[in-house]
C-alpha cells in the first residue's frame, strides 16, 4: 500500500490479481475433478453397469462417504471461488486490501496467504466470536 493514502499502488494491485487468478484456475480445475468424482458412481447406476456395483454393504457406506464428502469439497471450493470473483472486482473497483467492515487496511501478509481476504484480521476475529 503507499504510505499514509491507505490505497495500493498499481503493481501491487496487479500482483495480487495474478495470484487472484491463478488461485481461482486451480480451484476450477479441482471443483471439476471432484465433480467428477462425486457424479461418477451416479453415473454408473443411473447406466445400469453393475460391474462397478459394490457387492459388500460396508463398499456402499464408503462410497456414498466419498461422494458426501466430495460434494462438500465442492461446495467449499465454489465458495472461494465467489470470493475470489469478488476480490477481482474489488481490485477493479480500487477498492481492494480494504476490510469491508471498518474501512481499515487488511496487511499485506495476510492477503499474501488469503488474497481474497475481506477483513482485517480484527475485524476478522470479531466476526469468528459474532460480533460482527
Amino acid at each position: 500500500m503507499a504510505k499514509g493514502s491507505g490505497r495500493m499502488r498499481s503493481r501491487d494491485l496487479e500482483q495480487f490479481r495474478k495470484l487472484l487468478l491463478e488461485k481461482r484456475r486451480v480451484l476450477i480445475g479441482d471443483v471439476s475433478a471432484l465433480e467428477k468424482a462425486a457424479l461418477q458412481n451416479s453415473r454408473q447406476d443411473a447406466a445400469g453397469d453393475l460391474s462397478k456395483m459394490p457387492l459388500d454393504m460396508a463398499d456402499i457406506g464408503t462410497d456414498n462417504y466419498e461422494q458426501e464428502f466430495n460434494l462438500g469439497l465442492m461446495e467449499t471450493e465454489q465458495a472461494t471461488l465467489g470470493e475470489i470473483e469478488e476480490a477481482l472486482q474489488r481490485i477493479d473497483k480500487k477498492q481492494y486490501g480494504k476490510c469491508i467492515s471498518c474501512g481499515g487496511p487488511i496487511p499485506r501478509a495476510r492477503l499474501k496467504v488469503k488474497p481474497h481476504a475481506t477483513y482485517c484480521i480484527e475485524c476478522k476475529r470479531r466476526q469468528e466470536k459474532g460480533l460482527l
